[in-house]
């Protein structure tokens, strides 16, 4: 066990692999086992099929901590690459690595924006009224933004109070700024604030109707989702003695269990809730985030056992590119089905449909190795 190596300067591996993790589920691994919960019947895989749904509205699920996760770590990785770029500069060159930075950080922004639209279906152009603008790359791109432009341009304490001033602002406006024709503090589909702001001024149209959970406000806390990262980044950074890699596990995991009792809690008069990505979806988010990465973080880094998680690590090296290929720029079911199809074809035809998920995940990490041994990496 390795309990005082310092990770100020070195990429953690297990970032990478729970970054592949959270990839996994959305691009094979959900079908798999919405596949084994039907051909089984077996009660656990019949638990985990459930959890592989969003939430109706209020409440949380393995399947709403995916978008929130992958924010998440994209602000953990943010003291390491921005960090990076900053230290050891003089001040005449600090201003331009800022500078610099700046260019960079609206060039991704603007290129996520524009591969989620694509995802969308942008290309397809089915004229504006029924081309959604709102996505998921979307809230990536602009949560990272303004939590980057927070990191680079305040000390830590000024980076707590922008967070629990935009949780608690968040929590505030949706309570006592009306809607018409509903009222204040009405947090139903039609009646929330941020469905409102959605239906005023979000362009093209709403994935739900009467609201986008990729909206407008709801950005706005999801900025505090990415600044949990950076939180968590910096101190991961930190190279004081006293911090080993060991204490510094143990601290992220009670933090994490601390910030999921304070959403459980707010949950009693600001409910869990991933549509409006409110302000106790943040915590309980952030806090299973947090305790997922200590697993992570402990087993790969601490303790050392690495060979298990290079296929997630394959994944998370290249996730913008595996989650636009999955969802329409690629046909890997139909890739699958010209390998595998005369194997799939002689198991049991309730098992069929397991199988081939098990192929696609096979097609996509075979393509996905291939490019890591290349070391192609799509970076944004």
């Amino acid at each position: 066990m390795n309990t005082s190596q310092s990770s100020a300067t070195t990429r953690l591996l297990s970032l990478d692999a729970l970054r592949g993790f959270d990839m996994m589920w959305i691009i094979s691994g959900e079908i798999i086992f919405h596949a084994l919960a039907k051909a089984s019947n077996v009660p656990l895989f019949g638990w985990m099929s459930d959890q592989l749904h969003h939430s109706t509205w209020n409440g949380f699920t393995f399947y709403d901590m995916i978008f929130p996760l992958f924010i998440f770590i994209a602000g953990v990785s943010m003291p390491y690459s921005l960090g990076k770029q900053l230290e050891n500069q003089m001040e005449g060159n600090l201003q331009k690595a800022k500078k610099n930075i700046y260019r960079s950080l609206v060039k991704r922004t603007l290129i996520l924006i524009i591969c989620g639209m694509v995802v969308n279906g942008l290309l397809k152009w089915n004229d504006y009224e029924h081309t959604r603008f709102a996505s998921v790359l979307g809230r990536i791109a602009l949560s990272g933004f303004f939590a980057g432009i927070i990191f680079l341009n305040s000390k830590l304490r000024t980076q707590l109070i922008w967070f629990f001033g935009l949780l608690l602002g968040y929590w505030t406006i949706m309570m006592l700024i009306p809607v018409p024709g509903h009222g204040a503090g009405v947090l139903t589909p039609e009646g929330n604030l941020a469905g409102y702001i959605d239906r005023l001024f979000l362009p093209g149209k709403l994935h739900r109707i009467v609201y986008d959970p990729e909206g407008l406000l709801s950005t706005i806390p999801a900025i505090c989702t990415s600044l949990l990262g950076v939180f968590t980044g910096r101190f991961l950074r930190m190279s004081a003695p006293k911090w080993t890699i060991l204490r510094k596990s143990m601290v992220i995991l009670v933090v994490g269990i601390l910030l999921l009792a304070l959403g459980m809690l707010w949950n009693n008069v600001f409910p869990v809730n991933k549509p409006m990505w409110t302000s106790s979806f943040v915590c309980v988010a952030g806090g299973w985030s947090l305790i997922l990465l200590f697993v992570f973080y402990f087993v790969i880094d601490v303790v050392g056992l690495k060979k298990w998680s290079m296929p997630f690590v394959w994944i998370g090296m290249n996730s913008i590119l595996i989650y636009m290929a999955a969802h329409g720029v690629v046909n890997f079911e139909s890739t699958a089905s010209f390998l595998f199809g005369g194997l799939i074809k002689n198991a049991p035809e309730l098992w069929q449909p397991v199988w081939l998920g098990v192929g696609i995940l096979l097609v996509q990490l075979a393509l996905l190795y291939f490019l890591y041994k290349k070391k192609w990496f799509l970076k944004v």
